[in-house]
């Protein structure tokens, strides 16, 4: 998947990043390996002092339902770029997404299936735009 974000799908992405960040931290315990991979995404989306003051008060950080099927298209398609950032898809990366998704209200196999074809786009040299839409449709579908 080419993958080149444009500055607003990078700033949509981090805040995406953030939310899910949110979500685990409102647990009693956090997974090694879910910590491991958030702060992983962390680092590849050079998250720093300004994106945490744009967007999120480190002491106040909750995470926050998208409304409308576009908001939480858009925050199905920001973890599909979140792990294709080193171009290496990890099993944990897809057990973070799984439940992410699952908490904007997705069942788990839709979105083994969404990234099992997302997967098979990016073999096939799909553009992001592709994958977009194809995201879209999926979240349309589910709704």
């Amino acid at each position: 998947m080419h993958h080149t974000l444009t500055p607003a799908q990078l700033e949509s992405v981090k805040k995406s990043y953030l939310n899910i960040v949110a979500l685990f931290l409102s647990q009693d315990r956090v997974s090694s390996k879910y910590f491991r991979c958030l702060l992983k995404w962390g680092f590849q989306l050079h998250i720093g002092p300004d994106d945490l003051r744009k967007h999120a008060d480190l002491s106040h950080l909750s995470f926050t339902h998208p409304g409308e099927m576009s908001g939480k298209a858009e925050e199905i398609f920001n973890l599909v770029n979140m792990i294709y950032l080193d171009k290496v898809v990890e099993d944990t990366e897809l057990e973070i997404a799984t439940l992410y998704a699952e908490k904007l209200g997705f069942s788990s196999r839709l979105v083994s299936e969404l990234f099992t074809a997302i997967a098979t786009a990016d073999e096939e040299g799909e553009t992001l735009e592709n994958v977009r839409n194809r995201v879209e449709e999926f979240v349309r579908m589910a709704g």
